[in-house]
């Protein structure tokens, strides 16, 4: 949009808004079909996110994250246990409790599930947009980085 643009009216937000939050779940799943991380619910995704990129944490803490009762966690986590991408240790400060993280597995998973779905959205940025709607996709994403931090 040009600064001399006049603004959208109310009407046309909502429809604007109702796009973006659509757009938004379709680039989610096919992104998601891009990591080849397996068949995991994702209620286990979102745990192993949180433990990627939070650090180690106890069944109790994951629980209270993700509003689920610490039976219903443990339940999670062993199948993220099982097939060998969270491993736990005891608590060095309370010896009844474990601390579970991420494994180096599981890193190493993830670290080429991030650049597998980064080279489908290079690859398809490259051959299916313009030199110019390339510089409108990037125009694009610095919008989006306001509407998010605001």
């Amino acid at each position: 949009m040009v600064r001399n643009d006049p603004p959208l009216d109310s009407d046309s937000l909502h429809t604007l808004a109702e796009e973006l939050r659509v757009l938004n779940g379709k680039l989610r799943r096919r992104l998601r079909e891009e990591a080849h991380l397996g068949d995991f619910t994702p209620s286990q995704i979102q745990v192993l996110g949180l433990l990627e990129r939070e650090g180690s944490a106890t069944v109790s803490e994951l629980a209270r994250a993700h509003g689920m009762r610490p039976q219903s966690m443990s339940e999670t986590l062993s199948v993220l246990k099982a097939a060998g991408l969270v491993s736990g240790a005891p608590d060095p400060n309370d010896g009844r409790q474990t601390v579970l993280s991420v494994t180096p597995a599981f890193r190493k998973k993830i670290k080429a599930s991030r650049a597998a779905r980064e080279d489908w959205l290079f690859r398809t940025i490259q051959t299916r947009f313009s030199a110019a709607e390339q510089q409108q996709l990037a125009t694009g994403v610095e919008l989006l980085k306001r509407l998010i931090d605001s």
